[in-house]
């Protein structure tokens, strides 16, 4: 059995991950962490340093504001983090990699089994089309999203990128560009509006043909299942750092 706590217990994420835990025999929520007041069947407190049972994870989908008061938690406790929170800086990455060599560490851009299979077909295609296509990502997302572009975006601009030997620079926009489009830039644009959970689409545009390869995220869930997945995952492996990659060959090795 999997102890875990729920960083941003309150918020829409949190409710959506402590239903779906709930409904698991392979874990359960011992406690949930927010600024906020507000009934749940679990213990609430107001920062890590008041709990008073130690986890074997905590997933964090709060705020970038809370990753030092987890991490100094955590590394205190042996306890492992799943960072899920979008709108990490590079200096907040930069904390969580240093954090992974005494801890466990689950770190990506986007907890969808879905995305991260989108970054491998990217990363194929790129292998194929890259320096013929012209290669631009849109993305979208509800009207209360903070950050943009999403951090999924960045994550797939940045495997296209590998694929190109670091080749390419990044185009947000294009409403302060007054030129041509140059062959070695990736471009990325976002959309907010509405509710729409999260879609993404990474067009290579090439001579007479384009290829456009899409996901969308019909619910909060798809990232929730993920994230409760990864901690499990995370509750039995040593100190280091760990994707979507390392969960998906687990569950690899596991069904053959």
């Amino acid at each position: 059995m999997t102890d875990i706590v729920l960083c941003g217990a309150l918020g829409k994420m949190g409710r959506v991950l402590g239903s779906i835990i709930s409904q698991r025999s392979d874990c359960r929520v011992i406690a949930g962490i927010d600024k906020a007041d507000g009934d749940a069947c679990f213990p609430i407190v107001h920062s890590p340093s008041q709990l008073t049972q130690r986890p074997d994870v905590i997933i964090d989908f709060s705020h970038p504001s809370s990753l030092d008061g987890l991490l100094d938690y955590c590394r205190a406790n042996g306890t492992a983090l799943v960072a899920a929170t979008t709108g990490y800086s590079d200096e907040d990455i930069a904390r969580i990699k240093a954090a992974s060599s005494q801890i466990g560490v689950f770190f990506t851009w986007n907890m969808s089994l879905g995305i991260n299979l989108l970054v491998t077909l990217a990363k194929k295609a790129t292998q194929i089309l890259g320096g013929q296509f012209d290669i631009e990502i849109v993305e979208k997302h509800h009207n209360q999203k903070l950050d943009a572009p999403s951090g999924t975006a960045l994550m797939l601009a940045n495997a296209i990128n590998e694929e190109l030997d670091q080749s390419c620079t990044y185009v947000y926009d294009r409403h302060s560009v007054r030129q041509k489009r140059s062959s070695n830039e990736i471009g990325i644009h976002s959309i907010r509006g509405g509710t729409i959970v999260g879609e993404h689409d990474i067009i290579f545009a090439g001579r007479d043909e384009v290829i456009t390869l899409s996901h969308q995220a019909a619910s909060k869930e798809v990232f929730a299942v993920g994230a409760v997945n990864a901690a499990v995952f995370l509750a039995s492996k040593p100190a280091g750092l760990y994707d979507m990659n390392d969960l998906m060959c687990t569950e690899q090795t596991g069904n053959q």
